[in-house]
C-alpha cells in the first residue's frame, strides 16, 4: 500500500512541470507613451483639414449674423407697432401679415443655422475618425520598431519619463502619408420611407406541463 501511495505522489510530481509550462509568467512590459492629441493638432494633413474646419465655423457665424440682424431689426420694430396698439385693439390685417411674414422668416433663419450647425459637426466627428485612422498603425509601426509591448495615451498619464515617449516618431510616420483629409462627412443615412414593419408572427400555445 506504501509502494501504491508513494508510486502515485510521484507521479502527480513529476505532472507538475509540464503543467507549470502552461502557466509562465508574462514578459515584463514594455510601455510607450503617445500624445495623440498633439499628433491629431499637428501632423500635416491634421493642421490643413483643422484650419478648413475652423474656416466653416467662420462661415456659419458670418451667416447667422447676416440672417439674424435684418430678423432683429424687423422684431424691434414690430414689437414698437404691437406696443403702440390701444389696449385690447388687434394688429389690422397689413400688421398681422407682417408679423406672420417675420415668424416664417424666424423659423427658416433657425432651421439653415441649425442645420449647418450639424453638418460641422458630422465634419468634425468625420475628420476626427480619418486621423485616428492614420494615428493607430503609425503607433503599431513604432513600437515594433521601439520593441514596446503597451502604449497608452499621454493624457491617461500622470507623469511620464520621456524616453518612453514616441509621439515624434510617431508624428514622423503619420506624415509620410500627404493625402489631404476629406473635411465633407457624407450625409446621414435616411431612413427608407413607406416601407411598413414586418408583422410579427402570431405565438403558438404551448402545453403547460402537468404538476406532479
Amino acid at each position: 500500500m506504501n509502494k501504491l501511495i508513494l508510486g502515485t505522489a510521484a507521479a502527480a510530481l513529476a505532472f507538475l512541470p509540464a503543467a507549470a509550462l502552461q502557466a509562465q509568467a508574462l514578459p515584463p512590459a514594455v510601455v510607450a507613451v503617445v500624445d495623440t492629441d498633439r499628433i491629431a493638432g499637428t501632423c500635416t494633413v491634421c493642421a490643413a483639414a483643422n484650419t478648413q474646419l475652423q474656416a466653416q465655423v467662420t462661415q456659419l457665424q458670418q451667416r447667422a449674423q447676416q440672417v439674424g440682424q435684418p430678423l432683429q431689426t424687423e422684431g424691434q420694430a414690430l414689437q414698437t407697432a404691437v406696443n403702440a396698439l390701444p389696449q385690447g385693439q388687434q394688429p389690422d390685417a397689413a400688421l398681422a401679415a407682417r408679423i406672420r411674414a417675420f415668424e416664417t422668416q424666424q423659423n427658416n433663419a433657425r432651421t439653415e443655422i441649425a442645420t449647418r450647425e450639424q453638418q460641422i459637426q458630422r465634419n468634425v466627428a468625420f475628420v476626427r475618425q480619418q486621423i485616428a485612422e492614420r494615428i493607430q498603425p503609425a503607433i503599431v509601426s513604432v513600437m515594433q520598431q521601439r520593441g514596446a509591448t503597451i502604449a497608452i495615451d499621454r493624457g491617461a498619464t500622470l507623469a511620464i519619463n520621456p524616453t518612453v515617449d514616441i509621439t515624434d516618431a510617431v508624428l514622423a510616420v503619420v506624415n509620410q502619408n500627404t493625402a489631404a483629409l476629406n473635411i465633407n462627412a457624407p450625409a446621414p443615412a435616411q431612413q427608407p420611407t413607406g416601407q411598413q414593419p414586418a408583422p410579427q408572427q402570431p405565438q403558438q400555445n404551448r402545453p403547460r406541463p402537468q404538476g406532479r
